[in-house]
C-alpha cells in the first residue's frame, strides 16, 4: 500500500529489502525514515511493528501496529491480529477487509503456494473421511446438491466432483470467485462470507455442506453452524477442517489463525443439533517443515 510519496515508498522498499536479509536495524531506521516523510504510511508502520517485534521490543510493536490500525481503520493489514497475540486481548472476529484483501492477492499464486509448497491436503482429506462415514452409515457416496464454504479456486469441488450433481461455492474473494467460476463445477458462485451466503439458502436444501480450510479465519463458529445445519436435510453431512490444540476452546495461533480444541468443536456441533459421525487427526499442511495439527470432522444432521 502506497503512501502517496514517492521518496517515503522508496525507503519502505529499501527497508524490507533489508529485512529480508536479515538487517532489522537497518529495516527499522529506514522505516522510521518513511514515516519521517509520510506520518500516515500505514505499510510502514505495520513493518515497523513486525521488526520491533522480532527484535524482542514489545512496547515498540505494539505502538507499531496501533498507529499502523489508526492510519488504515479498515485494517488490511491485520493490525488487529498482531495486537491481539501481543496483548493477550479478548479474541475477536478478524476484519472482513482483512481477509478478503488476503485472498484477492493470494488468488493468482493460491494453488502454486498452498498444494505446490506448503503440500495442503485438505480436500483429499475430506474426501476420504466423507466416503468412509458413507460406509459407515451404509450409504451411498453421492449427493444431489453440496455448499461448498470458503470454496477459494474450487479445488474441494475438484476433489468431490463425480459424486455431486450440483455444486454451490462461496467464498468472500471475489478474486477467488472469478477462479472457482472457471472450472465450470459449480451451478452457482457468491461472493460472500459463510453465514452471510448460507442464509440466502433455503431450509433443508442441502446434502452435504463443506469447508475445507475456512475456519481458521472465524473465532465464533456457533452462528456459522445453526446455518448449516439449517440447510442441511435430515440425515445431510457437515463435513470440515479446522485447526487444533491441545487446550481449551479457541486460540490465535502464532500463524495468526483461529484453532480450535475438539471438545469446543464437539460441543458447538451438539448444540446445533449434529450428531459428530467421525473426528480423524490430521494435518491440512505444512509450515517451515512441521505439520500443523488439524482435525477432519463429519457430523450428521439429526
Amino acid at each position: 500500500m502506497s503512501s502517496g510519496e514517492m521518496i517515503a515508498d522508496r525507503r519502505f522498499d529499501y527497508g524490507r529489502d533489508l529485512e529480508l536479509r536479515g538487517d532489522l536495524a537497518g529495516a527499522a531506521e529506514l522505516f522510521m525514515q518513511a514515516i519521517e516523510l509520510a506520518p500516515d504510511f500505514a505499510s510502514a508502520w505495520f513493518a515497523l511493528g513486525d521488526v520491533r517485534e522480532r527484535q524482542g521490543d514489545k512496547t515498540g510493536a505494539i505502538g507499531a501496529f496501533r498507529r499502523a490500525k489508526a492510519a488504515n481503520g479498515a485494517d488490511f493489514l491485520g493490525a488487529d491480529l498482531r495486537l491481539l497475540r501481543l496483548t493477550g486481548g479478548n479474541l475477536a472476529a478478524m476484519s472482513r477487509q482483512y481477509v478478503t484483501k488476503l485472498y484477492d492477492q493470494y488468488a493468482p499464486k493460491f494453488e502454486q503456494s498452498l498444494v505446490g509448497e506448503l503440500g495442503y491436503r485438505g480436500p483429499a482429506l475430506l474426501f476420504a473421511a466423507v466416503t468412509r462415514t458413507c460406509e459407515a452409515q451404509a450409504r451411498p457416496m453421492s449427493f444431489h446438491r453440496a455448499i461448498d464454504l470458503g470454496c477459494g479456486t474450487g479445488l474441494a469441488a475438484q476433489a468431490f466432483k463425480n459424486c455431486i450433481d450440483e455444486f454451490i461455492g462461496i467464498d468472500l474473494s471475489a478474486e477467488m470467485i472469478k477462479r472457482a467460476r472457471a472450472t465450470e463445477l459449480y451451478k452457482a458462485l457468491e461472493t460472500a462470507d459463510a453465514v452471510e451466503g448460507l442464509h440466502h439458502l433455503a431450509d433443508a436444501s442441502a446434502d452435504l455442506v463443506l469447508a475445507a480450510d475456512m475456519m481458521i479465519y472465524i473465532h465464533d463458529l456457533a452462528p456459522l453452524f445453526i446455518e448449516a445445519a439449517r440447510v442441511l436435510k435430515p440425515g445431510g453431512l457437515f463435513a470440515f477442517t479446522a485447526e487444533t490444540h491441545d487446550g481449551d476452546d479457541v486460540l490465535l495461533g502464532a500463524g495468526l489463525r483461529f484453532a480450535q480444541s475438539e471438545a469446543h468443536l464437539r460441543g458447538l456441533l451438539g448444540d446445533a443439533g449434529f450428531i459428530v459421525a467421525r473426528i480423524d487427526n490430521a494435518s491440512i499442511r505444512t509450515e517451515r517443515e512441521v505439520p500443523v495439527p488439524s482435525l477432519v470432522l463429519v457430523a450428521s444432521k439429526a
